[in-house]
């Protein structure tokens, strides 16, 4: 879940370019989503949503109820971390283990601390990284989860692209997806903000090229989709996600080793989707939980 700012494109003008969106089917999530809603954090997405295929325009997307959060999609994260000691810009590179628990190491072998239980909510192989040489099982079960790659590409008109949706589903071509992101709820309307996100097997196929190839070739497959003539983005720019979503996630709901004291979670582990990782989280919390008081 999250949001690129772009100060070059002024105050407001950011870009979701990770989760689009989310749903709600959980009574748990629905109850977050009610306090969230009257803070502020998040807001319903009225958003006219097609699918476009080689048969033409499928309206039946337009029917799911999407939330989104407010101003942007990473309002959620900041919100559940704000009282919690959050370090960014931090790569862990070890965990070990003593006898006082398990200390956390960085990239330069410091101690981050040392804690009784350590949760990771990494991707599936980075997770399997970590935990290989401490949590055996866990890793096992991360390694069976393949991670598909997403190129994410962000580009801003100065005239609005002439079409009547806000976001797209696209069965054809590289695409996977194309939305207004300038249309969801408290964000700016001005430019005129698109994400462009490709399918995994182009992803994959591509997933070392240089961002601005593929800018080059998927702002033109945009264009190619929503049957509009082109136009020049006065901004752009390409991310790769190369952890994007789980071909084959699991139905676990999270992974813990109550003797160990080690665990994990994430969409991979849940059946994929935003609300997927947060009962993931949810599910170990409470594992946790009741390990603790046994």
């Amino acid at each position: 879940m999250s949001t690129r700012r772009v100060p070059d494109l002024g105050v407001g003008a950011d870009f979701d370019h990770g989760a689009q969106y989310f749903t709600v089917r959980s009574p748990e999530l629905s109850s977050h989503v009610q306090r969230w809603s009257m803070e502020g954090v998040v807001a319903p997405w009225h958003a006219r949503v097609i699918a476009i295929g080689p048969d033409g325009i499928d309206e039946s997307a337009r029917q799911t109820q999407r939330v989104v959060g407010t101003p942007g999609m990473n309002a959620i994260c900041r919100r559940l971390a704000a009282s919690l000691d959050t370090r960014f810009g931090v790569q862990i590179s070890a965990i070990e283990r003593n006898q006082d628990g398990w200390t956390v190491l960085d990239q330069a072998a410091d101690s981050l601390g040392t804690y009784e239980v350590v949760l990771c909510t990494a991707p599936a192989p980075q997770t399997e990284k970590l935990l290989r040489g401490i949590a055996p099982a866990i890793a096992e079960r991360a390694a069976s989860v393949r991670m598909q790659p997403c190129w994410s590409v962000l580009v801003a008109f100065t005239d609005p692209v002439r079409v009547d949706f806000d976001g797209a589903f696209v069965n054809s071509g590289p695409l996977s997806w194309v939305a207004r992101t300038s249309a969801k709820p408290a964000r700016e309307t001005s430019p005129d903000r698109w994400v462009l996100h490709a399918g995994p097997s182009w992803s994959a196929e591509h997933l070392e090229d240089d961002a601005d190839r593929v800018i080059e070739v998927l702002v033109p497959a945009f264009f190619d989709a929503i049957g509009v003539p082109s136009s020049k983005p006065t901004w752009s720019k390409g991310h790769r996600w190369r952890y994007a979503l789980a071909e084959n996630p699991l139905d676990d709901g999270c992974l813990y080793d109550p003797s160990l004291g080690i665990g994990a979670c994430g969409d991979w582990a849940n059946v994929n989707r935003v609300e997927g990782a947060f009962l993931s989280g949810l599910r170990l919390a409470q594992e946790v939980e009741r390990a603790l008081h046994r």
